[in-house]
């Protein structure tokens, strides 16, 4: 099969995930003259559809198509929500032997993110008329049988460290310029908690990072943003149209916030920039023995591990 030929199929093709999803997978298989699973493996032992997975929330469940070291698929039926089927795979990878890939597909839009163990997780996404461009194709037939051309490079580890770096080259400035090491480390650690409640979104809607956007454009306000935000996070409450929850653990126990400059909002910026689905929570204690002076940490007695 063409990849013109699949295309116009499938593009037309409106049957439910049911009727269809095997179907569009043995088709796939012949474009990408990939062998599928009942000619490859009969029995089922290492690639089939239909393998059956104990979820990591407890029952039993079906991955859609399973091939051992390299993928775990689930098909949902056209326009459905894709990050709701990722979610279903998740709960069969561990049962599934924790394939490297995980993919998730609706008949028009394909979406491939690495489930390689420490390291960042990546995701591929392409749709259906994508597929007549012969790079597409090649990605997608390293998923069936190269899946180490698609780990990435960058582990979890080296990301955690990248903000690391970001954040303790903002404490030396905010101590160069005469703040408190102690108070430098409390607030280096509120900025890099603000953080990962931003990724669950506790701060909803990218709350923080709109935050130091504005803060980037008018820095001589940073303080008084900050601090509007820290006192909120310590009661629960609103600022302008948005609710902001209540923190417990006496991180947010007042409003305090240092002044940023220009620089660094930029610095603050480019940490918010990462991926913090990825970025280790160790961060908290290495930051905060960072942001202490070295000649003040003993005579403090903090003590913080990586």
């Amino acid at each position: 099969m063409t990849p013109d030929e699949f295309v116009r199929k499938w593009k037309s093709v409106a049957l439910t995930e049911r009727s269809a999803a095997q179907s569009h997978f043995i088709d796939l298989c012949r474009m990408l003259e990939e062998p599928a699973p009942t000619d490859a493996d009969p029995t089922g032992e290492f690639y089939a559809f239909e393998r059956g997975a104990t979820k990591s929330t407890g029952g039993e469940g079906w991955a859609d198509v399973w091939k051992r070291g390299h993928f775990g698929w689930e098909y949902k039926g056209k326009r459905k929500d894709l990050d709701a089927a990722f979610a279903q795979l998740q709960q069969y990878a561990l049962a599934l032997e924790n394939p490297p890939l995980l993919v998730v597909c609706d008949m028009d839009r394909f979406r491939i993110r690495t489930n390689w163990t420490n390291t960042v997780s990546e995701i591929h996404e392409f749709d259906l008329t994508d597929l007549r461009d012969a790079r597409v194709r090649q990605k997608l037939k390293w998923v069936f049988s190269e899946p180490e051309r698609l780990r990435p490079g960058k582990t979890r580890q080296g990301l955690t460290e990248q903000a690391a770096k970001e954040f303790a080259l903002l404490a030396q400035r905010l101590r160069d310029r005469g703040h408190d090491p102690e108070v430098v480390a409390h607030f280096v650690n509120r900025l890099v908690f603000c953080m990962f409640a931003q990724h669950v979104d506790l701060l909803p809607d990218k709350m923080f990072s709109r935050l130091l956007e504005l803060s980037f454009r008018r820095p001589a306000e940073s303080q008084e943003m900050l601090s509007q935000l820290f006192a909120t996070m310590k009661t629960g409450g609103r600022i302008g149209y948005e609710n902001v929850d209540w923190f417990n653990g006496g991180l947010f126990n007042d409003g305090d916030a240092l002044p940023l400059d220009k620089d660094d909002v930029a610095i603050a910026r480019r940490a918010a920039a990462l991926d913090w689905a990825e970025i280790d929570p160790s961060i908290f204690g290495t930051l905060f023995e960072r942001g202490l002076d070295p000649a003040k940490r003993s005579q403090l007695g903090a003590h913080y591990t990586n």
